[in-house]
């Protein structure tokens, strides 16, 4: 595996269960880099979905993608507090300058004032029923979901504020250097 360094810039693309790409985002810059999850930010970067349509992300973020978790959570930082979504998905994989994983529709949304909600279950029934998933990737979806609810109520890494502000500050830090 190659080693990166804090401030390279990766791209994002997410796919579906039929291989086909769903949504990818222009810019990604590496804040922390661990044997089993790394941390990146945003904002305002351009996010291109499969019909070529794009937008620009409104506020910043700190996203977190995991080699051995079937989720990634993003943390986007609004002017009303921490909101997260966290995106039930493969564990990444990197080629090609690219964080790579198949997204699996079921969504957490978390706001802050501590409510969440599960998203998007007539899209994962849908696609679970057109694109065949099987039983046992079923099990690792929903098993997935439950273990994300658990470690938001636990407070567990990632959902912790000050993290995510002091990951922020980073990304501002590396932003600011790479201007001057």
């Amino acid at each position: 595996m190659k080693r990166r360094c804090i401030g390279d810039k990766l791209q994002i693309q997410c796919y579906k269960h039929n291989k086909e790409v769903h949504r990818a985002w222009d810019e990604a810059v590496l804040l922390k880099e661990e044997k089993d999850y790394m941390v990146f930010g945003n904002d305002k970067t351009t996010v291109i979905e499969a019909d070529g349509c794009s937008w620009k992300t409104k506020e910043p973020a700190i996203m977190y993608f995991f080699k051995n978790e079937w989720f990634n959570i993003i943390a986007q930082l609004k002017k009303d507090g921490i909101y997260y979504y966290c995106n039930i998905a493969t564990p990444y994989i990197i080629e090609d300058n690219t964080i790579k994983y198949i997204d699996y529709d079921l969504d957490l949304r978390i706001f802050p004032s501590g409510e969440y909600k599960i998203l998007d279950k007539l899209e994962y029934n849908y696609h679970k029923r057109i694109m065949k998933y099987s039983d046992d990737l079923d099990l690792i979806i929903n098993k997935s979901l439950e273990e994300l609810i658990e470690y938001y109520k636990k407070h567990f890494f990632p959902f912790l504020k000050d993290k995510n502000v002091e990951y922020y500050n980073q990304y501002l830090n590396l932003k600011k250097c790479k201007n001057q």
